[in-house]
């Protein structure tokens, strides 16, 4: 259009086509309000055939958290000497500094394709526990194993929190020195627990990342563990972080399976998780459960 054009004859644009039509652009859904109630990504609502911008670039963002909770390296240098600062840690650190160990995976490429590499720890980590536990003579209760897993972040943000809150329930527990193990799978503490001759293990390991949940924390528990025990010989308990199962529930359902798995001296599928029940359950050996026997 030429300057010299009139301004009556420009055409005036139509009324029903708005020229700003952002605010009719996203149609809403009417499953929207079920999103004050989860992390679930449901009722979004569209913009013409798509998904709304906002929601998209939320779901980017998400995925992008994600992909950095499994690759990041975790700093088990800083998180030990965070532990050995805590009061409420003395009395875990004040024999023995934690361990820092490593499994067989070299770096994180080998661990993520390797998953038998991340289940052993390598030859200098195995060492040293052998060597810790010829130079001690103490019978463990009980091995807390820190591990990295698939989130880095779900083991920076919630060990200590947790740890703190499990402390209240496990005074007169005699605890291993705590363990911590790069480029490790939930199997790793069953070396750990070997190694150290301890009677359960407790592995706090960083969860798979999900697309609402990059920093989650998983336990899982063993009777007796050794190397090559299947998942049907732990107990899980999982999501623990602020969004998820918080630190002092988390810790009660915890402390609730140690002892019972200390009673029974058993864990996994024949130890059932009871601890929200109102029945009372006799755990003594004279107790005949069809379950279990």
């Amino acid at each position: 259009m030429s300057q010299d054009t009139p301004k009556s004859d420009i055409p005036k644009p139509n009324k029903s086509f708005p020229t700003h039509p952002h605010a009719e652009a996203v149609t809403e859904n009417a499953w929207s309000k079920l999103n004050a109630f989860t992390d679930a990504r449901i009722g979004l609502g569209r913009s013409g055939i798509s998904v709304p911008t906002k929601h998209l670039l939320a779901f980017q963002l998400a995925h992008a958290q994600a992909i950095d909770a499994v690759h990041t390296q975790l700093d088990s240098d800083a998180l030990a000497k965070a532990l050995v600062e805590q009061d409420w840690a003395k009395d875990w650190t004040k024999n023995c500094a934690p361990l820092l160990l490593h499994s067989r995976a070299t770096d994180r490429a080998t661990y993520l394709q390797r998953p038998d590499y991340g289940r052993r720890l390598d030859d200098e980590s195995a060492n040293k526990l052998d060597e810790h536990r010829v130079s001690t003579s103490q019978d463990y209760d009980l091995a807390i194993v820190v591990v990295d897993g698939l989130s880095s972040l779900a083991v920076e943000q919630n060990t200590l929190p947790f740890l703190k809150a499990l402390s209240s329930h496990i005074n007169g527990w005699n605890l291993a020195p705590v363990c911590f193990v790069k480029q490790g799978r939930v199997a790793i503490g069953d070396d750990v627990c070997e190694r150290l001759n301890a009677k359960c293990v407790l592995v706090l390991i960083g969860e798979r990342p999900g697309l609402s949940s990059p920093d989650s924390l998983g336990l899982y528990l063993t009777w007796g563990g050794k190397v090559g025990l299947t998942d049907a010989y732990r107990n899980c308990i999982s999501n623990v972080r602020p969004a998820g199962l918080v630190y002092q529930e988390a810790a009660r359902k915890a402390f609730y399976l140690l002892n019972e798995a200390r009673t029974l001296k058993l864990s996994g599928v024949k130890l059932k998780d009871r601890s929200d029940d109102d029945l009372i359950v006799d755990t003594s050996k004279e107790s005949k459960n069809f379950l279990i026997s």
